[in-house]
């Protein structure tokens, strides 16, 4: 059974960065695409970046295109989220999830973790 971890969250201040950690385990990383996703209080879990099997190809919603990177590597299981030029809108619950091959915007992944928080203060 694959199991998913998140790490690296916090409480920051407007223009601060900030970097999210996930591991995969119990499945071959290497098979996997693996997304972040996001819920506000009182908001739906929305898509936040995501990233192929291999690395090759990154996708990013817009409100975070330019200020976050997604990254994958291979040899310590982890895909990590970069989080540059915090907004107070980028408080939320972040999500990692990982999904067999295909890689999604949509929250259609097999294994998700139980989220890490960001706060970002004005």
């Amino acid at each position: 059974q694959g199991q998913v971890v998140e790490s690296g969250g916090g409480s920051v201040q407007a223009g601060d960065s900030l970097r999210l950690s996930c591991i995969l385990s119990g499945r071959p990383f290497s098979n996997y695409a693996m997304g972040w996703f996001r819920q506000a209080p009182g908001k739906e879990r929305e898509f936040v970046a995501a990233i192929s099997w291999n690395g090759g190809s990154t996708y990013y919603a817009d409100s975070v295109k330019g200020r976050f990177d997604i990254s994958r590597d291979h040899h310590k299981n982890t895909v990590y989220l970069q989080m540059n030029s915090l907004k107070p809108e980028d408080t939320a619950a972040y999500y990692c999830a990982a999904r067999a091959f295909r890689v999604s915007t949509t929250p259609d992944y097999e294994y998700w973790g139980q989220g890490t928080q960001v706060t970002v203060s004005p």
